[in-house]
């Protein structure tokens, strides 16, 4: 069943004249698929998934999931999580406190808040992190953390911006393939920017290459 539709999408910034980053670009994305942008920095590839997921707003063309067209409705409400290369954690939370953010945003009782929690770092191999600063995990455990925070609300859409871009090479390479294990595994659907071909085809089930604003 296809959960997102992106139907002649154009993102452009200001300048003499506009810079077109996003050039009338179509997107399906089924549910449950992890779907790799790929291409060179300056491509549109971020701006095609800020489009997506709402931080950048379309010059013109629609953003549906599900047949609903979400194309101006704000990010908080789209129900899509997003995971930048630094993972954004909250330094003065824990883990566990991290990972419930999402959670109480959205108002679930502690109980169930204290079990998804549970279950996401079981779910990203840190079981028994619950109480450690953030400030003392690696590079690595940091994105787990920030993907089992994101992942905590049940997000419709996770799209992941160059996730791995500021880890080490052998880190990134195993990590790549955990997180592609961790999302097939819940059945998110996943949009995964990235310029590393082989970080593409280890996360993602479909790599859609970039060039020039265009999908090739």
């Amino acid at each position: 069943m296809t959960g997102l539709e992106v139907r002649d999408v154009t993102v452009t910034y200001p300048g003499r004249p506009p810079v077109l980053a996003v050039d009338s670009v179509s997107l399906t994305v089924e549910r449950g698929e992890i779907v790799a942008l790929l291409g060179p920095s300056g491509c549109g590839k971020s701006s095609l998934l800020g489009a997506v997921v709402g931080t950048v707003p379309p010059a013109s063309g629609v953003v549906r999931w599900a047949g609903e067209d979400v194309t101006r409705v704000p990010v908080h409400r789209r129900q899509f999580g997003m995971i930048f290369q630094d993972g954004q954690l909250f330094p003065h939370r824990t883990v566990a406190g991290n990972v419930a953010f999402g959670l109480e945003m959205q108002r679930t009782p502690r109980d169930e808040r204290a079990q998804r929690v549970a279950e996401l770092l079981e779910t990203v191999g840190l079981t028994g992190y619950e109480d450690r600063p953030v400030t003392d995990l690696s590079g690595g455990q940091r994105q787990r953390v920030a993907l089992a925070r994101s992942l905590a609300p049940r997000p419709r859409l996770l799209a992941l911006d160059e996730p791995l871009s500021s880890l080490d090479a052998g880190l990134r390479a195993r990590l790549a393939t955990e997180v592609r294990d961790i999302l097939l595994a819940v059945g998110t659907t996943a949009m995964v920017v990235t310029h590393d071909p082989a970080e593409a085809e280890t996360m993602a089930t479909r790599v859609v290459r970039m060039e020039d604003g265009r999908l090739l």
